[in-house]
């Protein structure tokens, strides 16, 4: 294999590497390393059934089958399907992740995620250029940029996270066909809190873990406090410089490391311009012991 820094922030392309076939010991550890380093990883030019994507995937740890149970290939519970298509009966083809805005995969989870695996089977284009682009922010970038007081400050404290406040906000955005989460979905993933400075566990540096999707409470400080904390987080690690964006063509494999970035897919495609993704989510039981970080 091949890997072709992209001279940014973030990102590189694996070049060389045929993802459908078995993947030696050699080829995953050197792919977990340039992960930690790169944040982003893409392969371009694979061909591969949702069974191959699964395996692949399942090199990196423990899958996740998503607590909302819906879009899923049959018989693969642990390959969702991300789609803004609709079936001939009129019901939507996948969830739709158009329009999420910033965020970080299972944060809401009490053994968080590790990588995300999307492989792009239909990309809108729209004058030549590839719609639903995939944007980042390098967490480890943000964390060393804080001020010195706020890191000392935010050392020992823990965050609160709640998958209900991303999906409620979802569902209240105009034209969604999100359902409300049951009593039971609610119940599967309730909040859960997690170290606001994480150590990451390929890079041994520290990253930034508070992302506008999931984060509700620094639970250490008074809630008008945390409020104001986490505003400045918030706006603090999405500056245009801690920022890299993968423009998508059909066949790519995309890979990202939820502990180390947040993600952002870029809702600029219209229903007849269809996007047709599949993706596993990948925790983080090869690096964290037990079902917290």
């Amino acid at each position: 294999m091949n890997i072709v820094e992209s001279g940014q922030i973030l990102g590189a392309r694996v070049e060389d590497l045929d993802l459908s076939q078995p993947l030696s010991v050699i080829d995953f550890q050197t792919l977990e390393q340039a992960l930690g380093r790169y944040g982003v990883l893409s392969y371009p030019r694979q061909t591969l059934t949702a069974l191959q994507l699964k395996q692949f995937a399942e090199h990196f740890g423990k899958l996740e089958i998503n607590v909302a149970n819906v879009y899923q290939v049959p018989g693969l519970p642990e390959v969702m399907i991300l789609s803004n298509k609709i079936s001939a009966d009129g019901k939507p083809v996948g969830l739709s992740d158009a329009g999420q805005d910033w965020h970080t995969d299972m944060s809401y989870s009490k053994m968080v995620a590790f990588t995300n695996i999307l492989y792009g089977l239909e990309i809108p284009q729209r004058d030549g250029e590839p719609l639903g682009n995939t944007e980042f922010c390098n967490m480890h970038a943000a964390y060393a940029d804080l001020p010195a007081e706020l890191k000392h400050r935010l050392e020992d404290m823990t965050i609160t996270h709640d998958f209900a406040k991303f999906w409620d906000a979802m569902r209240a955005k105009a034209g969604s066909s999100r359902a409300p989460l049951t009593p039971a979905q609610r119940q599967a993933k309730p909040p859960v809190s997690h170290p606001a400075i994480l150590l990451h566990p390929i890079t041994g540096r520290k990253v930034l873990y508070a992302n506008p999707g999931y984060a509700m409470r620094i639970n250490e400080m008074s809630e008008a406090e945390s409020d104001t904390t986490l505003a400045f987080l918030f706006k603090h690690q999405l500056q245009v410089k801690y920022q890299y964006k993968h423009r998508w063509q059909v066949g790519d494999v995309l890979m990202w490391d939820n502990m180390g970035t947040l993600h952002n897919a870029v809702p600029d495609y219209r229903p007849d311009e269809h996007r047709y993704i599949q993706r596993c989510q990948v925790m983080a039981n090869r690096y964290f012991a037990t079902e917290s970080a």
